[in-house]
């Protein structure tokens, strides 16, 4: 598979790479046989960029994608995983429900973005991981889109009086080769960028065939600063995967009819050009200079080699010339909307 740099690091990436936050049971559970069968899938695929965090299933996707690339040869795989949250044990009634994580560790969560949060965090994921290097660190889920507005001024404030410090400092020490955001919205990317100079963003859902609200400025600000962009949520929570149908979701909600309407239209532009919309979506991303790797995500071994098969499928130009007549940029979340 081909390979693109992440920004000036030299860090090279794989095209097209695996998300882990379904390992960690998120909405269904993940037994550890199938996790490591959908890991060698994505392995067999060609993928050697694996992207994990603590958030996801709190620790047990660590442990499984560590557990797995310790079999690997170490100079053939690239390894991405977050910090900003730290997990704590808590006795087995005490575990959350309401993160959508089923059967996971018997942790919960503290946010922290300062410098001694973003160093124990990594302190935590390396014995997690049972692993001695982690290439890339993504500040995961800063912005109002998670927090809110008035506690992510909080958390924005412990980022960047201290905790750049810190990923600056754990990667002129070569303890990582790039760090940057892991992040569902555009604002916060901005805001960042502005102060700082990072070397990518994992931005999930806002660079799609459907939801460009990435396009007017993140993106081209990206281009002048040499910060790449690894796009996450390709298929905006399954609609271009699934099509409109029913139950449709559409950034981790149900689909509006506005949303169906643009997807319909979406699926027979592809049918016209003689392709699956999916394969459309997947190939969308790779088309911008600035994106380094398109991440996909599943606990289905048959899932991840049928998309596999799909960047393989040539897709026209006119079909995505003619899809941005389609598209949308995604409106702010108001508070009531704040994933917790």
């Amino acid at each position: 598979m081909r390979t693109r740099t992440i920004g000036k690091t030299g860090l090279a990436v794989t095209e097209y790479s695996f998300g882990t936050a379904a390992l960690g049971g998120l909405y269904r559970p993940c037994p550890r046989d199938v996790a490591i069968e959908t890991l060698q899938a994505a392995w067999d695929g060609g993928m050697r960029y694996f992207d994990t965090a603590p958030w996801y299933g709190f620790g047990l996707a660590e442990r499984v994608t560590g557990d797995f690339l310790r079999a690997k040869s170490k100079d053939e795989w690239v390894l991405s995983t977050k910090v900003g949250r730290i997990m704590f044990p808590v006795a087995d009634d005490k575990v959350p429900t309401n993160y959508g994580y089923v059967d996971p560790l018997p942790f919960d969560v503290r946010y922290d973005y300062s410098y001694d949060g973003i160093m124990r965090s990594l302190e935590l994921s390396y014995a997690r991981l049972g692993l001695n290097r982690i290439d890339m660190l993504y500040v995961h889920d800063i912005g109002s889109y998670t927090h809110g507005a008035e506690r992510n001024a909080f958390h924005f404030r412990a980022l960047m009086d201290s905790g750049l410090k810190a990923l600056e400092e754990l990667k002129s020490s070569g303890t990582v080769k790039a760090y940057g955001l892991g992040v569902n919205e555009v604002p916060v990317c901005l805001e960042v960028l502005k102060r700082a100079p990072i070397d990518c963003i994992l931005l999930a859902g806002r660079y799609t065939l459907l939801d460009r609200s990435a396009v007017d400025e993140l993106l081209p600000l990206c281009g002048a600063r040499d910060t790449s962009v690894v796009v996450g949520g390709v298929f905006n929570s399954g609609i271009l995967a699934t099509g409109a149908v029913a139950d449709a979701h559409f950034d981790y909600v149900p689909a509006s009819d506005d949303v169906l309407s643009r997807v319909r239209a979406l699926e027979e532009l592809a049918a016209a050009n003689g392709v699956p919309l999916a394969a459309a979506a997947l190939q969308f991303p790779l088309r911008h200079p600035v994106v380094a790797s398109v991440l996909l995500g599943t606990a289905k071994p048959s899932s991840l080699r049928r998309n596999v098969e799909l960047t393989h499928t040539a897709v026209p130009d006119a079909l995505y010339m003619q899809s941005n007549a389609y598209s949308l940029v995604a409106p702010p979340l108001g508070e009531e909307a704040v994933r917790q």
